[in-house]
């Protein structure tokens, strides 16, 4: 049972990717090049990549936020 959930999630993530990099593919051809420079930046070959190094930094930026309100917690928790 887990096997078969596991391979339908791969499929579906597997479709999802190919059907973004298909509309990326139609969306760069098809569009005039100041209008792509407005929606996607000046770096167009490496949005992904933009977008993948944000969701990152954003993460970590969180994770540092949660550490620190955690970290205070616990020092005020122990200086009772």
């Amino acid at each position: 049972m887990m096997f078969k959930r596991l391979f339908w999630i791969g499929v579906g993530v597997t479709v999802g990717a190919l059907a973004v990099i298909k509309a990326q593919a139609y969306v760069k051809a098809n569009t005039p090049d100041a209008a792509r420079a407005f929606v996607f930046g000046p770096d167009q070959d490496h949005v992904g990549m933009r977008t993948l190094e944000g969701l990152v930094n954003e993460f970590n930026a969180t994770r540092r936020a949660r550490e620190a309100e955690l970290n205070q917690h616990y020092i005020d928790r122990a200086a009772r």
